[in-house]
């Protein structure tokens, strides 16, 4: 028998971190001499690993340029962190949702476009990260909608494509978990409009922590 596994996408879906995001996308740019994208335009690549991230914001340069920006991005992000700290809430209901699927009894995971490091650094600011039994990140994975981060989680969760839930608030996750496999289920509170996750393939969008709690219920 397999485990049942609820995997969550982390910006935008478990935390609110578009300032820090956008604070430090900005300045990476502006400290290359380039016009910052706009805050929309940010937000919508929230979610791919950041090469990916920056080619869609910066598209006709090359490829090389884009991995700097990426390192420029990660060093900018990480001096605002010790500068300023980074703020990063949980979405309202979201820790109460952790420890209630915890006890149901669901596996549960994280698949995000953050480092290693920014997702420790998150999950343990929270006190949540002992509720996860799989973390994959952009550091040891292509991009999302690649399916990379989903297959090694379920592997490590014992879990089947069947078992498996994706919960996320991008069409990036919602197209990773249909090349995956698994059931999708988007919420409405992240950076990509719930018409969007819908197309992508989305089974239901959750508008509140109690209307996903339900969703994965059902699933």
């Amino acid at each position: 028998m397999t485990n049942r596994l609820v995997v969550f996408d982390c910006d935008g879906t478990l935390v609110d971190s578009q300032h820090g995001i956008c604070t430090a996308m900005t300045r990476t740019f502006e400290e290359a001499n380039l016009p910052p994208p706009d805050r929309l335009a940010i937000l919508s690549v929230v979610g791919l690993s950041l090469p990916h991230a920056i080619a869609r914001l910066l598209p006709d340069a090359e490829d090389d340029y884009h991995h700097h920006l990426a390192d420029r991005y990660k060093l900018a992000f990480q001096a605002m962190r010790k500068a300023e700290g980074v703020q990063e809430p949980l979405y309202p209901g979201i820790a109460d949702l952790i420890v209630a699927l915890d006890d149901e009894g669901w596996m549960l995971g994280v698949a995000t476009g953050k480092s290693d490091r920014g997702l420790a650094l998150c999950l343990a600011h929270h006190d949540i990260a002992h509720h996860f039994v799989t973390l994959q990140t952009a550091d040891r994975h292509p991009s999302k909608p690649h399916p990379s981060m989903l297959l090694a989680a379920m592997a490590d969760a014992g879990a089947s494509p069947e078992t498996t839930v994706m919960i996320g608030d991008t069409s990036f996750d919602i197209a990773m978990a249909l090349a995956a496999g698994t059931r999708a289920i988007g919420v409405g509170w992240g950076y990509h409009a719930p018409t969007e996750l819908v197309e992508a393939g989305a089974q239901a969008v959750a508008m509140d922590s109690a209307q996903l709690h339900a969703h994965i219920g059902a699933a």
